[in-house]
């Protein structure tokens, strides 16, 4: 099996093209570079992977590279922490308009005149970001509020043209839901939006790196965005990336939606404990609060069922033990000057 991978050289896609190539699968990666500039792969020089840099939005390249694959991973897209949503908040919706009608356009195409199988799109929890309903279950999209967020609204898009883009063209696909990816390779971007906090500056992207890179830079007492009473599922990206490939080889998965996560919940002041004792062991742990952001969501908790009992998957991997990983990759990116 062959697959197109968008946003091949972001987070979440590192985790995942690893996979793919680890259980056989052909990839073609394709990123314009936009975020982290030139970024090199473990796997860059794999005989099953090749990479193209070009744009998700470039419709005839995306009929090119998908006249021989059988699937679609449309993970390209503007993401980042929550102070992106603010800084960027046009263009992640323009911007992310334009990539999912050009990735559809090409699907569309390649599904009727070649071999594609399917589209698998990467949408994102902040569907759920006014969810009233704990944990909240596929489908509950449809029945809650909207997202306030540009970044939520958007993706919630993306599920929608993946619907229309069955009803009228009878393009099968998968939507995937992750929350709260954890791992290492999430770098400071490109344009980076910095934000200061107390005596650290970060170009801040999600909580985990940010947390970690606040405790080895020496602030104390920590700060934090909030009260530190949200709650959070972290989900390792390799147990991420192993959802989405088991959601891409599963017929059961066709025309379906699946929220990926682990079932731990997690509060940021726990987080926080967390990866303070990681790095100072038993020195006092003492925090306060920076004023949250418009969209810091308070709950965010997912129903985990329809994953395991149709996918067979479930997300196993401790955050404790992600830290491990994540805490040392930080370090030696702060000593790179790439944090």
């Amino acid at each position: 099996m062959k697959a197109l991978v968008t946003g091949a050289k972001g987070f979440i896609a590192g985790y995942l093209i690893q996979d793919l190539l680890e259980h056989g699968w052909d990839v073609v990666g394709l990123d314009n570079g936009s975020k982290y500039g030139s970024v090199d792969k473990s796997y860059d020089g794999h005989p099953r992977y090749s990479f193209v840099q070009g744009d998700a939005k470039d419709v005839p390249l995306l009929k090119k590279l998908l006249e021989d694959c059988d699937h679609f991973v449309a993970g390209a897209a503007m993401i980042g922490g929550i102070s992106y949503f603010h800084a960027y908040a046009y263009d992640l919706l323009a911007e992310n308009e334009r990539i999912t009608s050009g990735s559809f356009d090409g699907a569309i195409w390649a599904h009727k005149h070649a071999r594609l199988k399917k589209i698998t799109v990467i949408s994102s929890s902040m569907v759920f970001e006014n969810a009233t309903l704990f944990p909240t279950p596929e489908g509950h999209e449809k029945k809650c509020p909207p997202p306030f967020s540009t970044y939520g609204f958007q993706k919630l898009a993306t599920e929608y043209f993946a619907l229309g883009a069955w009803q009228q063209y009878q393009l099968p696909f998968t939507i995937l839901r992750p929350f709260n990816c954890v791992g290492t390779g999430e770098k400071r971007a490109l344009g980076g939006h910095e934000v200061k906090s107390g005596n650290v500056s970060l170009a801040m992207t999600h909580v985990v790196p940010d947390l970690v890179q606040k405790v080895l830079k020496g602030q104390d007492p920590l700060r934090i965005l909030g009260s530190g009473d949200q709650v959070r599922h972290y989900t390792y990206g390799g147990d991420l990336a192993r959802g989405i490939r088991l959601a891409m080889e599963s017929d059961k998965a066709r025309n379906q939606d699946f929220n990926l996560s682990t079932a731990a919940s997690t509060t940021v002041l726990d987080l926080a404990k967390m990866v303070w004792k990681k790095i100072k062991g038993d020195k006092p742990f003492s925090f306060e609060s920076d004023a949250p952001f418009a969209h810091d969501v308070q709950m965010r908790v997912p129903d985990v069922r329809k994953a395991r009992e149709v996918l067979g998957y479930e997300a196993v991997t401790p955050l404790e033990t992600a830290l491990d990983e994540i805490i040392p990759w930080i370090e030696r990116q702060i000593e790179l000057g790439g944090m």
